[in-house]
């Protein structure tokens, strides 16, 4: 993996009920670290009960106006967080690169307490015109976001999906602690 150590900056965002230690967040923040890239895992407040604006306000603190140095790494929900956070940005921007892991922007039948938080999704149609580099990761097998609202949300991104098998909702009581098959995703 090659990054541009001396101005990289990596953020991952993690997304509903997770925490930045869970799942395969911290494994990569190390990957990403040894690399030679600072990499931070924002704590976003009562991911039990996600609060649209306050997770907003977190990214605005955390990533600031990123950069064609800046990457930025999302699971889930972090990925609709992390999309409207780059939607709402009015500033000239752009993004080295966007990895979206098991991302989407419509309700999810398996999650429906998360309906509030999802509602209106978000328009992506300006978003890639700022990113050099947009990967969008999903499972085979997604018992909580079905595979098409990952399909849809790549399509409307302009990308292919990268389909991982076996890998569930990419938790670590789906066995999924690393997940290096992301690392050439995350390279500059």
């Amino acid at each position: 993996m090659t990054i541009d150590s001396a101005l990289s900056r990596a953020f991952i965002i993690h997304g509903y009920s997770a925490t930045p230690a869970d799942h395969w967040f911290r494994w990569l923040a190390e990957e990403l670290e040894t690399a030679g890239s600072p990499t931070v895992v924002p704590a976003l407040p009562n991911p039990e009960n996600p609060d649209r604006q306050q997770w907003l306000d977190v990214l605005a603190s955390e990533i600031g106006i990123p950069d064609h140095n800046t990457i930025l790494i999302a699971h889930s929900l972090g990925c609709l967080t992390a999309l409207r956070y780059l939607s709402s940005l009015s500033e000239p921007w752009n993004l080295g690169s966007l990895v979206l892991v098991a991302g989407f922007l419509d309700p999810l039948p398996a999650l429906a307490e998360l309906d509030d938080y999802i509602a209106g999704g978000c328009d992506v149609s300006t978003i890639s015109g700022h990113v050099e580099r947009i990967t969008v990761i999903r499972s085979d097998q997604d018992p909580y976001v079905p595979t098409a609202h990952t399909d849809r949300l790549a399509q409307q991104l302009g990308v292919t999906t990268h389909v991982i098998d076996g890998a569930g909702h990419f938790l670590s009581s789906d066995g999924i602690d690393t997940l290096p098959a992301i690392l050439p995703f995350t390279a500059r």
